[in-house]
């Protein structure tokens, strides 16, 4: 089972930035995709980004220009830099890993960080 936990959340004015991090318990070399979701009250989950292991990156268009997910393997890290903040980025930002080649269906969360974009 791997363990994901998401870190770098926080209060910030609208135009700031934040880094979130998601740090895993066991390389994520072998995840086909990790991503970041949000989820703000009375609202779905949505995707924010995503980057596959082949390197593609894909972004939902109201962060597109804003955000930019990277991964680092070697320190097992996935990040998201958020800038030029705006208050309906506020939500719970979880972090997601799914599918590796010998285990397809694999899919880990982690327990979310809160982003709070004021006014």
């Amino acid at each position: 089972q791997v363990q994901l936990v998401e870190s770098g959340g926080g209060l910030v004015q609208a135009g700031g930035s934040l880094r979130l991090s998601c740090l895993a318990s066991e390389s994520i070399f072998s995840f086909e995709v990790m991503g970041w979701y949000r989820q703000a009250p009375g609202k779905q989950r949505e995707l924010v980004a995503r980057i596959f292991r082949g390197g593609n990156i894909g972004y939902v268009e109201s962060v597109k220009g804003r955000f930019t997910i990277s991964r680092d393997n070697a320190k097992r890290t996935v990040y998201l830099q958020m800038s030029s903040l705006k208050p309906e980025d506020t939500a719970v930002y979880y972090c997601n890993a799914r599918g590796t080649p010998l285990r397809p269906a694999d899919d880990y969360w982690g327990q979310g960080t809160q982003v709070t974009v004021s006014t």
